[in-house]
């Protein structure tokens, strides 16, 4: 397919489901957040503002989750490396670098959790907080793809990391941006937690 082997489609696709949960990562941060209030938010144009971003946070997740289930079926379908089924979902056993390759199935495995239970009819049947805590393995869904990302040779030769890589600065800058990411929305937890203490004191 216009000279690609399957193991470049495949790590093509891995690259773009890191980028799609590194973006659904931001925007569910926003959501937790109250964003609109924001002097970023009332600065952006009106256009802009009309974008539904909790449809757009599903949205990216389902084809996060396409790009993710993608990524593994090209690398089966390449037979020169001998990836199985088996090895893809229980990857212990995979013939090079099982436990970064596990990596990737866990992030798979936590992405399908976290979109079943988003889903209204599930919604419904379970606690607020249940859901709520479930959910936060989203916040882990991408730092394993990416780590599994960054540490897998794309090669599939056992190779150490080459950080220089292209294919790597791509995973580096999503690693960089969610832990900022991170840091940022831990900083405005904390403020609003000494907001509230003062409010009921």
């Amino acid at each position: 397919m216009f000279g690609l082997s399957y193991l470049d489609i495949s790590a093509g696709l891995g690259l773009c489901a890191t980028a799609l949960l590194t973006f659904n990562f931001l925007l569910g941060m926003m959501l937790s957040t109250g964003y609109k209030r924001s002097t970023y938010w009332q600065k952006i144009p009106g256009g802009l503002k009309k974008i539904n971003i909790d449809d757009l946070h599903n949205q990216t997740a389902y084809v996060a989750l396409v790009f993710v289930m993608l990524h593994p079926l090209f690398l089966i379908l390449d037979h020169g490396n001998k990836f199985s089924v088996v090895d893809v979902f229980f990857p212990l056993h995979a013939p090079t670098q099982n436990y970064i390759v596990l990596l990737g199935s866990l992030s798979m495995y936590a992405l399908i959790i976290v979109i079943i239970t988003t889903q209204k009819v599930i919604k419904q049947k379970i606690s607020f907080r249940t859901w709520k805590n479930i959910h936060l393995l989203s916040y882990g869904t991408a730092l394993l793809f990416i780590f599994h990302g960054l540490l897998m040779d794309p090669l599939l030769k056992n190779r150490p990391t080459d950080w220089l890589d292209a294919e790597k600065f791509l995973s580096e800058a999503c690693l960089l941006v969610l832990l900022s990411a991170g840091i940022i929305r831990y900083k405005y937890y904390l403020k609003n937690k000494i907001a509230n203490k003062r409010t009921l004191q």
